[in-house]
């Protein structure tokens, strides 16, 4: 049976790998609608070879510029925030594909779970910032929402055929990112493209530099907290080079269940878009012999502080997750833009965190109003931070 698909984010990693996949499957999977940012290039090239009905950029200049590139080949156009509401909520689509970085795909995700499509979650933010609320619309809607995130996607997999009452914690496992062997004192002076230089996935800019932090652990963390109903304090995180193992689940009888693959985003994307079924040959089949060797570090949370202000947030209020999510991103999109350096993105959390802890996430209005708050309360600090190192 051919699955219809509307993407999120399309010209992201995540969303060319989806692309991938459907082009190796066009059998089960058939991409109707499309959303991307500024990059209208690739999103023209992936019109023409995906023939998808609806389409979106991110601001109508680029909509007018993917309508020549396309001609009479041109789909429906939209842009904004209606062209993405358009592509989340397009009728053909039966599953919608969260790939948007960062908060702003939040609406368009709570908006196609209002139009009743079942969700591939690859936007953590989704969960970070609205959790509850997101959860609650799930299931009054009905409809499914499976993770894309290869932790979460291995999770979901080693719970498997298990009673959950018997689930001791739960182990994210963390490649450690490129800075995972240097000291304090060299991670201080890092540069942007020493912290892009990922030792094992290929993802963009702002997830890479959440990598180097371990911020996309913490995210990862809230995530798991909502997705599988468990407790943050029974949730772990633990450094694994390899990224081969890419979770696990311990249970109280000591016995642990893992998930193994090759480090390719196309395997969750599969699991997602097909579950329960699988995809037969989406990655290359994992060669534990010429791996050779596994290995497993406890997180030096001194050298890699963001990891604990993400539970931190979990105990403060329903809102904080959204005020530590909101300050991470304008403290990364700073330090990417040479305004801040390395350390001052979590010096930068921290003081947002304090300022603006927020409360009760009453409605979707409430988070997107802490959100506002602390994204203006880090763009003051990352301005006082400028001033001094210019000063």
């Amino acid at each position: 049976m051919t699955k219809h698909l509307a993407i999120l984010g399309s010209t992201g990693s995540i969303g060319v790998s989806t692309l991938e996949v459907a082009a190796q499957h066009p059998d089960r999977l058939c991409v109707v609608a499309l959303a991307a940012g500024d990059n209208v290039e690739l999103l023209a090239r992936q019109v023409r070879a995906f023939r998808p009905e609806v389409v979106s950029t991110r601001t109508a200049e680029g909509a007018a510029k993917l309508r020549a590139l396309l001609g009479a080949e041109a789909p429906v156009i939209g842009h904004g925030d209606e062209g993405a509401r358009a592509v989340a909520q397009c009728p053909r689509a039966r599953i919608v594909v969260s790939a948007i970085v960062g908060g702003a795909g939040l609406l368009p995700t709570w908006q196609a779970i209002e139009a009743g499509k079942d969700i591939a979650l690859a936007n953590k933010e989704t969960l970070v910032m609205a959790g509850a609320l997101v959860l609650r619309e799930v299931q009054r809607r009905g409809v499914r929402l499976l993770p894309v995130d290869s932790e979460h996607a291995a999770v979901m997999q080693s719970l498997e055929g298990h009673r959950r009452e018997e689930v001791r914690r739960i182990v994210l496992t963390a490649s450690g990112g490129p800075l995972r062997t240097w000291d304090r004192e060299r991670i201080a002076r890092v540069t942007k493209d020493e912290a892009l230089n990922h030792p094992t996935w290929n993802m963009g800019p702002k997830i890479t530099i959440d990598s180097a932090t371990l911020m996309n652990k913490g995210l990862e963390v809230i995530e798991a907290h909502w997705l599988f109903d468990v407790p943050p304090e029974r949730i772990d995180v633990i450094i694994h080079p390899e990224s081969i193992v890419h979770s696990m689940v311990e249970y109280h009888d000591g016995q642990v269940v893992a998930q193994l693959g090759m480090p390719d985003m196309k395997a969750p994307i599969a699991y997602a878009l097909t579950y329960p079924e699988r995809l037969p040959d989406v990655v290359p089949r994992l060669d534990l012999p010429r791996v050779g060797r596994l290995n497993f570090h406890e997180v030096d949370r001194v050298k890699f502080p963001c990891l604990d202000l993400a539970y931190r947030a979990l105990a403060m209020s329903e809102l904080a997750p959204a005020v530590l999510n909101a300050a991470n991103e304008i403290a990364v999109q700073a330090f990417l833009g040479g305004r801040i350096g390395f350390y001052d993105i979590s010096q930068i959390i921290d003081d947002v965190l304090m300022m603006t802890a927020g409360g009760p996430a009453k409605d979707l209005s409430a988070v997107l109003d802490a959100d506002a708050r602390a994204r203006d309360g880090a763009r003051e600090l990352v301005a006082r931070i400028g001033g001094e190192r210019r000063g």
